[in-house]
C-alpha cells in the first residue's frame, strides 16, 4: 500500500491527511468490533444452551428442580 506522503500531495493540508487516516482506521476498527460483537453475542449463547441441554439430561431432578424453583419466583413476582 504506496501513499504519496502528504508534503508531496499538492492541495492537501496535513490535517487533511491526517483526518483520512483517522477515518480509515475508524472505519476498519469499526467492522472489526461489529464482527467481534457477532461472534461474541452469538456464540455464548449457543454455548449456554447446549451446556443446560447437557446438564439436564445428566442430571434431570436437579434441572426439574431448578426449574420449579424459578417458575414459582416469576410467578410471585408477576402476580398482581
Amino acid at each position: 500500500m504506496s501513499e504519496t506522503p502528504p508534503s508531496s500531495t499538492p492541495g492537501k493540508s496535513m490535517s487533511d491527511h491526517a483526518r483520512q487516516t483517522a477515518e480509515r482506521a475508524a472505519s476498519g476498527a469499526g467492522d472489526a468490533a461489529q464482527d467481534a460483537a457477532r461472534h461474541f453475542v452469538s456464540e455464548p449463547a449457543g454455548d449456554l444452551l447446549s451446556l443446560a441441554k447437557q446438564y439436564a439430561k445428566d442430571k434431570p431432578d436437579v434441572a426439574a428442580c431448578w426449574a420449579f424453583g424459578l417458575g414459582v419466583f416469576v410467578g410471585w413476582k408477576l402476580k398482581p
